[in-house]
């Protein structure tokens, strides 16, 4: 008689992965979802007994019943959750950010955590600064003004209605400097901008200048932020902070929804306080309709999907990736470890 599978593994948003996924090289039942219910929004970090109701047999505690190993990328496992899945003995993140995982309780029941990390050091940046370029070249309007038939009409060879700034010589400003901060500063300098950070951790680089909040507010003609979102960090950015920034500066936000405080942000741009945004990321994704960065029909504010980190070759690295922490833990010897499951201690 075979030995049954030592583990059974669920997926339960496998669609928001594009990307080959290998089977993981030791015994085990692979069960994925498309998508799994859950009425709770990963960048709040709210809960619902409701949406984790076993009942539901497209819940998250129905789908998980039995399982050792589950896979989420936004799905997300809150302590009521966790408290109806006594086998559950890894949760692998597909993501780098673990704000859907309510960590204390994962420490509370020995259950590891681990997450993605420096997948997409590449696809990120390009992303930040694509928004930057639109932005500080006008894309939007100028395409506008030709769907309009405005250059058509004109009686010059082009049209310069609307402020166009070289990026060199200018200064970013990078709140966090992590990977993905290292790889934005990189591309920066390769545009000729001076690059200032701002983050807890000494930097160690001579080629960017650390400074405190109140200068990278003051003084960087861009803003761009890549950092965690978490009770430190909510709404850094608000009304205030955004009242310091240079007339003509930008803001970017590739990070994580909750940074900033959309209606101040919305409020900015229409009043003029600040030049113009780029996001990918809002609080509470998918959006609501009423969302007042949504609302908003201004050329100086581009808004992307959260899909800064979807490129083909950032997602297949990150399948790749997702697998091979997996089969670590499985052999007793687990990386990218957020929550050690033997010791309940989070990783620093």
């Amino acid at each position: 008689m075979n030995a049954a599978p030592a583990h059974h593994i669920v997926f339960l948003d496998r669609a928001s992965l594009v990307a080959t996924l290998r089977a993981p090289a030791f015994a085990h039942r692979w069960s994925e979802y498309p998508s799994t219910s859950a009425s709770t929004s990963a960048s709040t970090g709210a809960s619902s007994d409701a949406a984790l109701d076993a009942t539901d047999p497209a819940g998250v505690v129905a789908r998980l019943r039995g399982a050792s190993i589950a896979i989420t990328n936004k799905v997300p496992l809150r302590e009521a959750a966790l408290a109806q899945l006594p086998e559950l003995k890894l949760i692998a993140v597909a993501a780098t950010g673990t704000d859907v995982i309510d960590l204390a309780a994962c420490r509370a029941r020995g259950i590891a955590v681990c997450n993605i990390r420096n997948y997409a050091v590449h696809t990120l940046p390009e992303h930040t600064f694509a928004l930057i370029l639109a932005l500080r070249r006008n894309l939007l309007a100028y395409r506008a003004d030709v769907e309009a038939g405005l250059w058509q009409r004109s009686s010059r060879f082009c049209l310069f209605e609307h402020p166009i700034a070289d990026l060199a010589g200018s200064t970013l400003g990078l709140v966090g400097y992590g990977a993905l901060g290292q790889a934005t500063a990189r591309l920066a300098r390769a545009f000729g901008m001076k690059v200032i950070v701002h983050t807890r951790s000494p930097v160690d680089d001579a080629e960017v200048r650390q400074v405190g909040w109140d200068e990278l507010l003051e003084t960087a003609d861009v803003i761009s932020l890549h950092l965690p979102l978490n009770d430190k960090t909510r709404n850094m950015i608000g009304a205030p902070e955004l009242a310091r920034m240079k007339r003509s500066a930008l803001l970017i936000n590739t990070a994580r929804g909750g940074l900033v405080d959309e209606a101040a942000l919305a409020q900015a741009l229409e009043g003029g306080v600040i030049a113009g945004a780029g996001f990918d990321v809002l609080t509470q994704e998918p959006p609501p309709a009423d969302n007042p960065l949504l609302l908003l029909r201004l050329p100086n504010f581009i808004l992307t999907p959260h899909n800064a980190w979807a490129s083909g070759q950032a997602m297949q690295a990150l399948a790749d990736q997702l697998v091979d922490n997996i089969e670590a833990w499985a052999a007793g010897r687990a990386r990218n470890v957020v929550v050690d499951g033997n010791t309940g201690i989070s990783a620093d």
